[in-house]
């Protein structure tokens, strides 16, 4: 992976991660994503009083790509305190990303600037045996 886009990513993740609503949890998450067409689209955990109605940052980035006109993510950058997709956007990921791509996983809280640790994942270790839509016939 090409570091520029590596810090790239992760610069743009953080900055959306001071955009988070997260009011409930205490808890905020930024996201970045690059599109097939090089693109970046950022995100921010949503949370609601109904925490059901909550949403990952890595799912509003990904939606927003893909509501933008991309159809594939080339990478996934998420930045929290102890930063890792959960299990549905994981699945969210594989859906969208291609079979090349890595998630960028950045532990990482604004008030200890210094610590930082950077975790990269290839997309085919993200998920034991996902749901594949075209073995479902889907």
């Amino acid at each position: 992976m090409d570091k520029s886009l590596i810090s790239k990513l992760i610069e743009m993740a953080k900055k959306a991660q001071k955009n988070s609503y997260s009011p409930y949890s205490r808890y905020p998450v930024g996201a970045s994503v690059v599109g097939e067409s090089g693109k970046i689209y950022t995100g921010t955990n949503i949370e609601n009083a109904s925490f059901g109605l909550s949403i990952c940052a890595e799912r509003v980035a990904i939606f927003k790509a893909i509501s933008s006109g991309e159809r594939k993510i080339k990478d996934v950058c998420v930045v929290a305190k102890s930063a890792t997709p959960c299990g549905a956007c994981r699945q969210v990921i594989i859906e969208f990303a291609d079979k090349d791509a890595n998630v960028i996983c950045v532990d990482y809280h604004p008030l200890e600037k210094n610590k930082e640790k950077i975790t990269i994942i290839p997309i085919k270790k993200l998920l034991f045996k996902p749901f594949d839509p075209s073995k479902a016939g889907l």
